[in-house]
């Protein structure tokens, strides 16, 4: 499958190295063809990948992973282009972290908005699937550095496109197609409040009714021990 990655980051390297490892075909892209991160990365992989620019990248992919550090993806995504994005899967990994007041980090936008949110409205015809943001990408790769079941939140608008992504990550990272999945309503009426520790990106759901987390779509027969929650439209996990 041919598959961008955007960004050049520790996040795009460890999702490119095991997709190109894995005999899928990989562009990574950046804001310059030649940037010395990317040719870096190129080498560990020993050449069989590819790098190019945003639009490069966003052009060959039939599916795309938007690895760029949060407060730039909308920068980012401009740069790959409208044309390039239309029609396909943009699998958005980001937190919109701002660390311009140093550790720990604020968020560049939270409670009445998300940068899914704003991805998606300003992307109308791509179809943004929110998902990986959770977990260091270490984990992402090898779920079981940590020991125990691991919960991945799947946000998106589009049904179809939030399946694909949960069948698609099964096959890339966790070698098990999807099972026992079902999608939580969108927005929820049992979802009252969101506990969000990265916030408006990412979290978990709190049942105020009965006080428990509620968990809506589990599977917990993957290997590696992964429990995938789908939670509906792009926003679900914001503070409501």
């Amino acid at each position: 499958m041919k598959i961008a990655i955007l960004g050049t980051g520790m996040v795009g390297n460890a999702l490119g190295t095991t997709l190109a490892q894995a005999g899928h075909q990989i562009m990574m892209g950046s804001r310059t063809a030649n940037i010395d991160a990317g040719q870096e990365w190129l080498r560990s992989v020993g050449g069989k990948a590819q790098i190019g620019t945003f639009a490069d990248a966003a052009a060959f992919g039939e599916i795309i992973l938007d690895c760029t550090n949060g407060a730039n993806s909308l920068g980012a995504l401009r740069q790959a282009g409208a044309a390039n994005l239309r029609g396909k899967i943009l699998i958005h990994v980001s937190n919109p972290l701002d660390f311009s007041k140093g550790m720990p980090p604020s968020l560049t936008v939270c409670n009445t908005d998300s940068l899914g949110e704003q991805i998606q409205r300003e992307f109308p015809d791509t179809r943004v699937v929110k998902a990986l943001n959770t977990v260091n990408c270490a984990v992402m790769v090898q779920p079981s550095l940590v020991p125990g079941d691991h919960n991945l939140f799947i946000c998106g608008n589009d049904t179809a496109a939030r399946r694909e992504v949960t069948d698609r990550l099964c096959e890339w990272l966790a070698g098990s197609p999807p099972t026992l999945l079902t999608w939580a309503t969108s927005r929820t009426r049992a979802a009252r409040k969101c506990f969000s520790p990265f916030g408006c990106d990412c979290g978990a759901f709190w049942e105020r009714r009965t006080s428990t987390f509620m968990s809506f779509a589990h599977r917990k027969d993957l290997p590696c021990g992964v429990t995938l929650i789908a939670l509906g439209n792009i926003g679900s996990l914001r503070h409501r």
